[in-house]
């Protein structure tokens, strides 16, 4: 069946494998919204800055 580097290769492969699904999921669900999230309010404040300094002019 499988010979013991074989087997070391096959534990190696699934591990990075897992971590590497798992780190996607942490991607996806929360560093990237909240990342989208962030610049989004950052524009809209610079834009309602940008309308305070005109009606002030």
């Amino acid at each position: 069946m499988f010979e013991f580097d074989q087997y070391l290769g096959f534990l190696a492969f699934l591990t990075i494998l897992t971590i590497g699904f798992w780190l996607m999921i942490f991607l996806v669900t929360f560093v990237i919204p909240y990342w989208v999230g962030g610049s989004l309010i950052e524009r809209l404040k610079e834009i309602r800055e940008e309308k305070k300094a005109k009606r002030n002019e």
